[in-house]
């Protein structure tokens, strides 16, 4: 008798543990709109602080592992060389100003990376930035950036041309060689 009691109580146990209402512990995350809006805000006021030269502002939109790669083929800094490089700029009360001609924003599935490109006026002319923006003590960051001029396919033997000596002379130094 004591057997059949212990075992109706197992399975009444069983059966209620099994019939207890899931509650979803995750958070449902941001649309993609609402992620796509953050990304677009940060890169804003990114831009305009270096143009108000808000220097901590601008790197405090930087994520603490960020890597800044400029256009020429040396610059390849991480977070604390470039605010050694970029000091100098900033304190002379403007850094740079380059304002946004166009922007293409991509949020991952589960929504904890984004990536982007854009299309910059700059004193270069159009450049093209690209980059990746991702989460740091639950705040978005710009963990990775890329600075290029771009150049127009019918001018592209000529800007060949143009950096032919440097390059050629530049290649052997970063391979090492």
């Amino acid at each position: 008798m004591q057997t059949r009691f212990l075992i109706l109580c197992v399975v009444f146990m069983l059966l209620a543990v099994a019939c207890k209402p899931k509650t979803d512990t995750t958070k449902a995350r941001p649309s993609d709109a609402v992620l796509t809006q953050q990304a677009d805000s940060l890169l804003d006021f990114w831009h305009k602080a270096a143009a108000k030269a808000d220097f901590e502002g601008y790197f405090g939109s930087m994520s603490s592992d960020a890597i800044f790669i400029g256009t020429d083929a040396t610059e390849h800094w991480d977070v604390a060389e470039f605010k050694d490089f970029s000091k100098p700029y900033f304190d002379r009360g403007a850094a740079w100003d380059f304002k946004m001609v166009q922007r293409h924003i991509f949020v991952s599935e589960d929504g904890q990376t984004i990536w982007f490109d854009e299309l910059l006026d700059t004193w270069m002319q159009i450049c093209r930035g690209s980059g990746v923006i991702k989460k740091e003590n639950g705040q978005w960051k710009i963990a990775h950036y890329v600075l290029s001029p771009t150049v127009s396919n019918d001018a592209i033997e000529a800007f060949i041309t143009l950096k032919h000596d440097s390059d050629s002379l530049l290649v052997p130094l970063l391979r090492g060689q």
